[in-house]
């Protein structure tokens, strides 16, 4: 619709002269459009009253003149006007009403129904208020020195390695420990862990050795011969894992479970180290005596025992050889 609303006529047939300011075009131009103030308020979604301010050209209940040109600018879209125009003509009409002398008036929202509701806004400030009273209260512990209670209490809990001379290093714990298996002969073994994952299957020729992964779970052997194998837990030997040429199945060899069976049985001397007895004496034993003394055994002679010559058979006389 143009701007210029065409003349209307009254009841009595007077003509009306066209409408000055801008509210009354607005006005008409609704009117001429049979829209009511509700129905442009919905449209616009601006508070009815603030539409019936404009329209009265009242613009001091208006927030602002902000709020005055942009009500009118989109009234007037609405109805079909110029809203440049219509803007540009409340922009005239608001700096020389009471809201152009008085810029500074307190905010009121364009549509009440945009108002956030007042419980969010109280569960706004109860949230303000717990976060200050938390902060507060860890402040208040943050500065607050110990007591002799508590010094007490941190110093009995200190570690023991504080107290450990120096040079001793802590004690290593058995998982950390690593199994070694060595072979002293040619043996088939298998072992496994508690899911029956292989760790490791097949022949060990004498001299090969195998470390068991350290993240293990459950580890298990088997073998025929277990007096082929030489196993080792941190270093330190751990007793055999069965009677010589025995299977062993299902054994644990994980580090508690060897160090548990306890350490390895000392080696014997072989028998060539040892020290050689005395032989017993060969020398014949001398009969008793008749009246029951024992006689004192001959020193043996170096020399050799000499037979006497044969007799002469005449004089009886030695005969010289």
């Amino acid at each position: 619709m143009a701007e210029d609303v065409e003349l209307e006529q009254g009841e009595g047939g007077a003509v009306e002269s066209a409408p000055k300011s801008p509210g009354d075009k607005l006005r008409m131009a609704r009117e001429a459009q049979n829209l009511s103030l509700q129905d442009v308020a919905t449209r616009t979604r601006i508070a009815l009253r603030q539409l019936e301010a404009v329209e009265r050209d009242d613009y001091s209940a208006l927030p602002g003149i902000p709020y005055a040109i942009g009500f009118a600018r989109a009234y007037a879209r609405t109805v079909g006007l110029d809203e440049v125009a219509v803007a540009a003509e409340v922009r005239d009409a608001v700096h020389g009403s009471d809201i152009g002398a008085n810029r500074y008036e307190a905010f009121e929202p364009a549509d009440p129904a945009r108002v956030p509701p007042a419980r969010l806004a109280w569960i706004a400030a109860v949230i303000v208020v717990l976060l200050i009273a938390g902060y507060t209260i860890w402040r208040t512990q943050l500065l607050t020195p110990p007591t002799s209670e508590e010094i007490a209490q941190d110093q009995a809990t200190q570690p023991a390695a504080a107290a450990r001379p120096a040079g001793v290093s802590a004690p290593i714990p058995p998982a950390a420990q690593p199994v070694v298996f060595t072979a002293v002969d040619d043996v088939w073994l298998r072992i496994y862990d508690e899911a029956g994952e292989r760790l490791k299957d097949g022949l060990m020729k004498k001299g090969e050795s195998f470390t068991l992964p350290t993240n293990a779970r459950g580890p298990m052997i088997l073998t025929g011969r277990p007096q082929a194998l030489s196993v080792t837990v941190g270093g330190k030997a751990v007793a055999a894992l069965g009677p010589a040429d025995r299977t062993v199945a299902d054994l644990p060899v994980s580090a508690e479970a060897l160090l548990a069976r306890g350490a390895a049985a000392p080696v014997a001397a072989p028998a060539g180290n040892a020290p050689a007895r005395p032989a017993a004496s060969s020398r014949p034993a001398v009969p008793s005596t008749g009246s029951g003394a024992a006689a004192p055994a001959a020193a043996p002679s170096s020399a050799p025992t000499v037979a006497p010559p044969p007799s002469s058979a005449g004089n009886g006389s030695p005969t010289a050889p």
